[in-house]
C-alpha cells in the first residue's frame, strides 16, 4: 500500500489550492508514486511475441543497405503498429474494441510476415532468421484468434470485466 503524500507535498498543493484541493488529485499523485506493475495485456504470450518479434525485426534491419531504407521503415513501422494496436485496444476498455485492435494487430503481423519472406527471397535474411521469425508468427496469429474468440466467449456471457465503472441507464 502506498504511503500517504508527504506533508511537504500536501503543504504545496494546500498553498496552490487552499484546503478544498480534491482528494482525487491526492489519489493521483499517490497512484504516481507507485511502482510500476504490468498491465494485464504485457502477461499475454502473444504480446510477448509481438514485442520479441519488433525486437528482432529492428535488430535484422539495421544491417540492411541503404537501398532498403523504404524496406526497413515498413518493417520496423507493422512490427511496431502490431505492438502499439494491442497496446491501444487494450486501452478502449470494451470486449469489441479490444478484439478490433487485436486484429489490426494480426493484420500488421501478416504484412510483416510478407516482407519477411520477401527477405528470404532477395538474401536479405538467412534461412535461420526466416524459420526463426516464420516462427513466431505461426504461434503468435494462433494465439491471438484463440484469444479473440475468448474475448466474445467472455463478452456474450457477461463476464468481460471492465475497468472503469459506467452509468448503464
Amino acid at each position: 500500500m502506498p504511503q500517504a503524500i508527504s506533508n511537504k507535498l500536501r503543504g504545496k498543493l494546500q498553498k496552490s489550492y487552499g484546503n478544498s484541493y480534491e482528494k482525487d488529485t491526492v489519489d493521483m499523485i499517490e497512484a504516481k508514486e507507485i511502482k510500476y506493475t504490468a498491465a494485464a495485456f504485457e502477461k499475454l504470450q502473444f504480446y510477448k511475441n509481438i514485442c520479441q518479434i519488433r525486437i528482432m525485426v529492428f535488430d535484422i534491419t539495421k544491417r540492411f543497405d541503404k537501398y532498403n531504407v523504404r524496406l526497413v521503415s515498413q518493417m520496423r513501422d507493422a512490427a511496431r503498429s502490431a505492438k502499439q494496436n494491442i497496446r491501444e485496444g487494450y486501452g478502449k476498455d470494451s470486449a469489441g474494441e479490444f478484439a478490433h485492435y487485436v486484429k489490426i494487430s494480426r493484420g500488421s503481423l501478416f504484412e510483416l510476415e510478407g516482407d519477411v519472406e520477401d527477405c528470404r527471397n532477395d538474401k536479405l535474411i538467412s534461412e535461420k532468421e526466416f524459420v526463426v521469425l516464420n516462427d513466431i508468427f505461426i504461434k503468435t496469429k494462433y494465439q491471438m484468434d484463440n484469444f479473440i474468440d475468448s474475448i466474445y466467449k467472455l463478452e456474450q456471457t457477461g463476464k468481460w470485466k471492465t475497468r472503469f465503472k459506467r452509468n448503464v441507464q
